[in-house]
């Protein structure tokens, strides 16, 4: 992709964040308690329990959160399961996650992505991410920002589902779980690599790997801009702790780990990428000549299939095992 219309492409987005992002709060934003919980125990616990899934006929499914919260919404897990044909459950499964608010790929392109890795004798499941779409509270000013806690918070709920439903899948009898995430999902494929030695591979679409300000950086609303200083020392302080990918390592071989970069991004900083990868054990890293949005609208195009080829033969070979 031409290099300009990227980056206009990531620049239009982060000022329609900036229109639509709802009004900030004073008050306290419990940062002290956001670094307390994720550098104890009960961020992402050891031991994981597989979910117990209830079908709505053979595709949608919803099972409870392992980690309820206050927002009844956000307490129920909704996802589709896409079987193939025959034996599904002695077929390997790649679990796609979506990115923030990416209502395109996660309701559009990722059953396309499905139907082509069921014709290539893989299940696909997806899964919606804490807050999102059906699991929006309502009404949606319900949750108050900054809320570092909240953060943290929702981190290890999506991680704790994702670990949920491998738990689930492997008990079926699948015999290799593997995630997709992209952009806000690809850094909680992350989190939940690092933590879950049961997934058979990850594949990364532009992460980030740390908190960053990217809205307070790049838009061109004043009263967002003024909040950058506060911010920025916040996740710099979060960054010290295992919010940030680079400060923990993958509990799988890594080179089962993909790491995917738009060379053209404005939405995550240019050395944060190279951070993750040089603290990972330099994974195998694909820089497409592409913005954060481009990068998020062509996942059902050639990088779908250039994914399924690397994918096919770490999954396959626990078919054959």
């Amino acid at each position: 992709m031409i290099a300009p219309l990227a980056k206009l492409m990531d620049w239009s987005a982060i000022q329609t964040v900036g229109i639509l992002r709802p009004r900030e709060h004073a008050g306290d934003s419990k940062l002290k308690e956001a670094l307390d919980f994720v550098n104890g125990p009960d961020f992402i616990p050891a031991e994981s329990q597989p979910a117990r899934l209830e079908f709505e006929g053979s595709l949608h499914f919803r099972f409870s959160t392992p980690r309820p919260c206050a927002v009844t919404e956000n307490n129920v897990v909704y996802g589709r399961l896409y079987r193939c044909a025959g034996q599904w459950q002695e077929r390997p499964v790649i679990v796609l996650l979506h990115g923030r608010g990416d209502v395109l790929n996660h309701r559009h392109w990722f059953p396309r992505i499905a139907r082509r890795c069921n014709r290539d004798g893989f299940n696909v499941a997806t899964l919606e991410a804490p807050y999102y779409f059906q699991r929006r509270p309502r009404p949606p000013q319900a949750l108050r920002w900054p809320n570092y806690m909240l953060l943290a918070g929702t981190a290890a709920q999506a991680v704790a589902e994702i670990r949920a439903l491998t738990g689930w899948l492997l008990d079926q009898g699948c015999p290799a779980v593997a995630l997709w995430g992209i952009s806000y999902s690809a850094w909680l494929t992350g989190l939940t690599v690092c933590h879950d030695p049961r997934l058979t591979a990850a594949v990364l679409t532009i992460p980030g790997g740390c908190l960053y300000a990217w809205l307070e950086e790049r838009t061109i609303w004043r009263g967002i801009r003024r909040t950058l200083g506060e911010k920025r020392a916040a996740l710099e302080a979060l960054n010290r702790t295992a919010l940030n990918l680079a400060t923990i390592q993958p509990v799988i071989s890594t080179e089962n780990v993909l790491l995917i970069d738009a060379i053209h991004d404005l939405m995550v900083p240019k050395d944060a990428m190279r951070e993750l990868w040089q603290a990972w054990g330099e994974p195998e890293l694909w820089r497409l000549p592409h913005g954060h949005i481009s990068v998020v609208c062509m996942t059902t195009s050639r990088l779908t299939k250039r994914v399924l080829c690397w994918l096919t033969p770490r999954l396959e070979n626990f078919v054959t095992r």
